[in-house]
């Protein structure tokens, strides 16, 4: 299999699908594109659909990049950019962060303030937000693990203050609270698309949790996939198959949360978005590089 130091960015890779015995495939394109490479620890895309161009942090180098589907070009989109991890887009097209160096979550407003959503919890900074999703009703849920506290690598090293890694939710009027509170570290979330459930990974202990969401509250919390192979960041498509980004590259699951195959990639995958106007194309970010294809599957609008 080619490594990234083989290959100019443009250079496409073969699309390496493995499909389980007895299980549909999915696929897409036969090759894998990169987009970018030469990054620390790539993380965090987002695809912005009325601007036509895709986010993503480069968490050591303390910067936000862009790429612009016009132009297949990538620039610097902030930078410092506070050591950010994950982002999403609320419903009013605006960018939501995971700042890791300011231990906070912040929005972009449409006219380019950086306002902070949460900062602390009880009088207490939070440890270093990691990823984000947003509800319907505006509700925005992150995970808190200690990752950007742990060493100055994608932060700035520091003691926990709060003394757990917690999931936190931010109610509509700006209220924030610990939505569950019995993880090793949480990682990675995302709702069905019909938001009847909230999926999270938790690092630590390798596998992804499903709570059950009950007029905004979280019920349940069973372990649902005991193995995720090192997942971090996942997704959700329209059909309600999930998409997990692990070290081997991506895992595919039906509904029903049964493996369906993989697609192997050259480096360790941490987080994944589905963007373009139809919303089949796959955003990968892979440790130095940004990957691309386009699927036979639909984003979760």
């Amino acid at each position: 299999m080619p490594t990234t130091s083989d290959l100019e960015p443009t250079d496409p890779i073969k699309a390496e699908w493995e499909w389980l015995e007895g299980r549909s495939g999915i696929g897409g394109d036969r090759t894998v594109q990169r987009l970018f490479t030469g990054g620390a620890w790539l993380e965090g895309p987002a695809y912005f659909s009325a601007g036509r161009y895709l986010i993503f942090s480069d968490i050591p180098n303390d910067r936000i990049l862009r790429w612009d589907e016009v132009t297949n070009q990538v620039g610097v989109f902030r930078h410092p950019a506070g050591y950010t991890n994950g982002h999403t887009v609320d419903r009013q097209g605006r960018l939501v962060s995971c700042e890791h160096g300011t231990r906070r979550v912040s929005r972009t407003e449409h006219n380019g303030r950086v306002i902070t959503l949460a900062s602390e919890y009880g009088g207490k900074r939070l440890n270093s937000p990691n990823d984000v999703v947003v509800t319907r009703d505006g509700s925005i849920f992150f995970s808190d693990p200690a990752y950007g506290i742990d060493t100055d690598y994608e932060g700035f090293a520091a003691k926990s203050e709060i003394g757990a890694c917690h999931l936190f939710k931010i109610s509509p009027d700006g209220e924030l609270s610990i939505a569950a509170d019995d993880f090793g570290r949480p990682n990675g979330l995302a709702f069905r698309p019909d938001e009847s459930q909230l999926l999270v990974v938790d690092s630590e202990r390798g596998h992804i949790r499903s709570f059950d969401v009950d007029d905004g509250t979280l019920r349940g919390g069973d372990v649902v996939i005991e193995d995720s192979g090192g997942a971090d960041g996942i997704r959700f498509d329209n059909a309600g198959r999930l998409w997990t980004a692990t070290h081997d590259g991506l895992r595919i699951y039906t509904p029903g949360l049964e493996l369906i195959g993989r697609l192997h990639l050259p480096e360790v995958a941490a987080n994944l978005c589905f963007g373009g106007p139809k919303l089949n194309q796959l955003f990968i970010t892979a440790t130095t590089t940004l990957y691309t294809l386009r699927v036979k599957a639909t984003g979760a609008r």
